[in-house]
């Protein structure tokens, strides 16, 4: 795994663990979800239901590949040598960046405008400077807007483990000042 990969694992575990209880469980997703619905005001039905099982599915996979002794709690010591496994994730990791960057879409003019895309960042527990890194090294077009398309392949190539240099990259390490 390239050291960039290694670093947004160690992030990732901390954003799931949304309790703050040094472990990720069920009600870690649970709190992660209302706080992204929370910032979904504006999306529809369709979307925020597509957010939650996107989530309820990154638990239950995490919970099945990863709970290594059954207690129902997944330390980062069972998580970091196996979440960047596309074998294992990659078909969750596709089902949350669909979801996540459709709910940055609730016009569904395959745009997201930057005040939702923070939003929505905060909400999962990014910091702030980073997202607007992350945003802008998504190429934002003159009034501020990123395709859903870049979000989407933005949150997979986050998962992956041999890639560097990506745009997810902004959101581990501080931004140039």
């Amino acid at each position: 795994m390239r050291a960039e990969a290694a670093k947004r694992v160690e992030l990732v575990f901390s954003l799931f663990d949304a309790n703050g209880n040094g472990v990720i469980d069920s009600d870690d997703f649970d709190l992660m979800t209302g706080r992204v619905l929370e910032a979904a005001v504006a999306s529809d039905a369709g979307a925020k239901k597509a957010i939650r099982k996107a989530f309820r599915r990154w638990w239950t996979t995490l919970a099945t590949e990863l709970d290594a002794d059954g207690d129902g709690v997944v330390t980062i010591d069972e998580f970091r040598p196996f979440v960047l496994d596309p074998t294992r994730f990659g078909p969750t990791v596709s089902e949350f960046a669909k979801a996540l960057s459709a709910l940055g879409d609730p016009d569904g003019d395959g745009l997201i405008e930057r005040p939702l895309f923070l939003s929505l960042m905060t909400a999962i527990g990014f910091e702030e400077a980073n997202i607007h890194a992350l945003f802008d090294a998504f190429g934002p077009d003159a009034e501020d807007r990123i395709t859903v398309a870049s979000w989407a392949t933005g949150i997979e190539d986050y998962y992956a483990p041999d890639l560097a240099g990506i745009p997810g990259d902004r959101l581990v390490s501080a931004p140039a000042v």
